[in-house]
């Protein structure tokens, strides 16, 4: 089977407060993007991966070969969905081996959620290749032992997210975004999430209503206050990455930001011919991408 991971932008990112366990409660809006990856997985006696990425780990360290195995930890352990008969148990020689291929597409370590998107994606095939049964419910809560935003991966194409990003709830498309075309530049420089958080402030006071700013408000309603708290310190120690955010800026978009914690920077644009010269003439190494704001909806 064939499955496509897409990735995602970040409409605004508020980091609210430190928590008791070391992460930050935020808050965020994830739209889901044209951009992705694609996944083959197929039957095998053992569970393997190979990737188009010869870069890219892939042994244990990868998040799809973690997905794959906390799917099969459920099928050992007889785990079944909400739904399922709550007599229902599986045989103890059901095979949960799979060969795993991924042809990567996205940047990794930009703020596209590359990495959980292929990781959700992965428990979807699983559960569906190994008859695993796991309802929704399941598959978040193993999701949600990957990533904080690999939760959001495994629903629709847009959603509030709280807590550590893996609170969801639903939301329509943005108005703001109807008929208009997203360009996306990746910059040739890594940001780690260590170094994004070690320069961040929290506040939590008089802060706009994130979701309602994005559910309702206008293109310059999000110019006004739509922000990504991470901007200010990254833009400061990473110049590239501001600059391409002004590039986006300078060729019309009429809104533009960083995405999660960088590296990459999206803008809004009314026109596809727009959106595709905002991408023109890049430094060596940036890498884009071009498409409708709906295209993955």
């Amino acid at each position: 089977m064939v499955r496509t991971a897409f990735a995602k932008i970040n409409l605004g990112l508020h980091v609210l407060r430190r928590r008791q366990d070391g992460f930050h409660d935020l808050e965020t809006v994830f739209l889901r993007i044209g951009w992705h990856d694609e996944l083959s997985v197929s039957p095998a006696a053992d569970l393997s991966m190979t990737c188009s990425d010869l870069m890219l780990p892939v042994d244990q360290s990868n998040l799809c070969i973690q997905a794959a195995q906390l799917v099969a930890d459920s099928v050992a352990a007889g785990h079944v969905g909400s739904q399922a008969d709550p007599g229902l148990t599986r045989p103890t020689h059901q095979i949960t081996g799979a060969q795993i291929h991924l042809e990567k597409h996205l940047p990794y370590g930009a703020g596209l959620g590359g990495g959980s998107s292929d990781a959700a994606v992965t428990l979807m095939a699983c559960n569906e290749l190994w008859n695993a049964n796991l309802d929704a419910d399941e598959l978040s809560r193993l999701a949600s032992r990957l990533g904080s935003d690999v939760a959001f991966f495994l629903g629709g194409p847009v959603a509030f997210g709280s807590g550590k990003g893996e609170v969801l709830t639903a939301m329509e498309m943005p108005p703001a975004l109807k008929d208009q075309w997203l360009s996306v530049i990746v910059p040739l420089v890594h940001v780690s999430t260590a170094d994004a958080y070690a320069g961040i402030v929290p506040n939590e006071r008089s802060r706009p209503d994130l979701m309602s700013l994005v559910a309702a408000g206008s293109l310059n309603d999000w110019r006004a206050s739509l922000v990504n708290d991470f901007e200010t310190t990254i833009f400061k120690r990473y110049p590239s990455i501001e600059a391409a955010r002004d590039q986006l800026l300078s060729k019309g978009a009429g809104y533009a930001a960083m995405s999660g914690s960088g590296s990459s920077v999206f803008g809004v644009f009314t026109s596809e011919d727009l959106a595709r010269n905002s991408v023109q003439e890049l430094p060596k190494g940036s890498r884009s991408w071009v498409g409708r704001a709906e295209a993955a909806v």
